[in-house]
């Protein structure tokens, strides 16, 4: 018998059985429907965040005050940096910009609104390294750091709850009491990672020494000339930053530098595990729809046994025999594979619409569910298709 005509035969025993054949598809149409959706809303969540992260710049550097060791004893954490490293580093190669920062959180209130938000210290880099774009009026100013004058500057979110009818510039508002004169409105960034629309940015100065009474930043943003640049700027900068702080050769560093191609593997490594968890959750109910394959097609070999000892009195040898059941469970499965695809993939879509993450539909994640689908068919299919080819011809056609 020819290839063609086994499976010719094959399909004809699954026409005559569509409902039998639709609920055995049923388990794998569910199962590469769930592992595709889990990849593509992952990889659409992993994109929008490298989007975000990299919107902030790869030409990047962040110091923050990090753990120390003096002697033996580790601390847990240490305030390290001061306002003059910050200056001091405007001196390093390949640096063209320096933006400390000190953080604080506190309620911005105005006439009966209020609302909670971030308060920045910041300099005037901070809006160029930040990449920070002025709506209505201007950033924080060299005077008004030095002066430690009490102005600020609003992020959108901020400025549209207090100010409903605009006009803000030149209106104050409350920092933990203090009144504070509105000098800008931040442009809208819109959500995502370390978006500035609900934050307060107030001069540097003013923040450590009237709000919140610190000797030392939070952070030091770093712009350098040049991605290429990143990594020999960063060695520069840690080995500038241990001279300041006369740290000896084999102490710990008391701060921590990142790029953002740091973080852009950390959140990818994040993201990937994640990803791989909910798709091998996802995978276990593939196993579940083989094993319907595997009993629906044992079944099936038990009632067509006559057709079997038929087939075999009139030429048919085993192995055509079990080429032909073999055919029926990779067909069951390609084709739940197939149906499964697209629906994973209209399923994770309509999800990425409701709720706003990303979707990304992987070319590997089309190949993976193809490829698991002939493997479940291939595996969960054999052994009926061994147990239909090894049936005695004689005892087949007396079976009733």
């Amino acid at each position: 018998m020819s290839i063609l005509e086994t499976i010719r035969t094959a399909l004809r025993a699954l026409m005559s059985n569509k409902m039998r054949s639709v609920l055995t598809m049923l388990g794998v149409v569910i199962g590469v429907s769930a592992v595709v959706a889990m990849l593509a809303l992952g990889e659409g969540t992993k994109a929008d965040i490298e989007t975000n992260i990299r919107s902030l710049g790869a030409d990047v550097l962040t110091v923050r005050n990090g753990p120390a060791q003096r002697g033996a004893v580790r601390a847990q954490s240490v305030d390290s940096l001061k306002l003059e490293d910050a200056e001091a580093l405007t001196a390093v190669d390949n640096v063209i910009a320096v933006a400390p920062a000190s953080n604080g959180s506190a309620q911005i209130k105005r006439l009966a609104g209020n609302i909670g938000a971030q308060v920045i210290g910041v300099t005037p880099a901070y809006f160029q390294v930040q990449k920070l774009n002025i709506e209505q009026g201007n950033a924080i100013t060299d005077a008004q750091v030095r002066g430690r004058l009490h102005s600020c500057v609003l992020g959108a979110n901020i400025y549209n709850t207090l100010f409903p009818l605009g006009d803000a510039i030149g209106d104050h508002v409350k920092i933990k009491g203090l009144s504070f004169q509105v000098v800008g409105v931040l442009e809208s960034k819109g959500s995502g990672f370390s978006s500035a629309d609900d934050n307060v940015l107030v001069p540097i100065t003013t923040h450590m020494s009237t709000l919140f009474g610190r000797q030392f930043v939070s952070s030091i943003t770093v712009q350098v000339a040049s991605e290429d640049l990143i990594d020999a700027a960063k060695t520069d900068v840690e080995a500038f930053l241990r001279m300041r702080h006369r740290l000896k050769p084999g102490d710990d560093s008391d701060f921590n530098i990142s790029s953002t191609k740091d973080v852009l593997e950390a959140v990818g490594q994040i993201t990937g595990v994640m990803t791989a968890f909910l798709a091998a959750l996802a995978a276990i109910s593939l196993v579940v729809g083989g094993i319907g394959i595997m009993n629906i097609m044992l079944v099936s070999v038990r009632e067509r046994t006559r057709e079997i000892g038929v087939r075999m009195a009139v030429g048919a040898r085993r192995r055509d025999i079990l080429l032909q059941f073999l055919i029926e469970a990779v067909t069951v499965s390609v084709l739940g594979g197939l149906i499964g695809l697209a629906i994973g993939a209209g399923g994770a879509y309509g999800m990425s619409k409701a709720v706003g993450t990303g979707f990304s539909l992987p070319v590997y994640a089309i190949v993976l569910s193809m490829v698991v689908s002939l493997a479940t068919g291939v595996c969960f299919g054999v052994w009926p298709a061994r147990s239909a080819s090894k049936l005695d011809p004689v005892e087949a056609l007396r079976y009733e």
